[in-house]
């Protein structure tokens, strides 16, 4: 039998890196909508704020973004990136730096593929001070 190959196609990675890349410039334009079509609808947000845990449905999440100003709309300069992307078959693992609205967020996307799409399953991140 042959074992599925654990090496990650240029494609996958580049599609992924893509939904990453769509992540970070809806949060900093605000665009729930966007957000939305990025997540499966059973995603969920788990993180530490100040040593507080938080945790969200990805509708609560959503909302709460529809509801703030956006870092653009502040005049924020974009400064969010993709810092690294991990792939087997239909997992993957995608690290990000969001610094925004007075946080220093580092957080893990996990992104499934199902129906020959990319959707984060999975948020999880914390603010750092340092």
């Amino acid at each position: 039998m042959k074992q599925p190959s654990t090496r990650p196609a240029a494609a996958d990675i580049a599609a992924i890196t893509g939904v990453a890349e769509a992540y970070l410039r809806g949060v900093y334009q605000g665009d729930a909508a966007a957000l939305a079509a990025l997540f499966a609808p059973e995603a969920q947000v788990y993180g530490d704020i100040g040593g507080q845990p938080y945790f969200k449905t990805i509708a609560a999440y959503l909302e709460g973004v529809a509801g703030r100003a956006s870092p653009q709309s502040l005049g924020e300069p974009y400064r969010m990136r993709v810092l690294s992307v991990d792939s087997m078959g239909s997992i993957a693992t995608v690290r990000l730096h969001s610094p925004m609205l007075g946080f220093n967020y580092h957080l893990y996307l996990t992104l499934r593929l199902a129906d020959g799409a990319w959707r984060i399953v999975n948020k999880t991140f914390s603010h750092l001070t340092s």
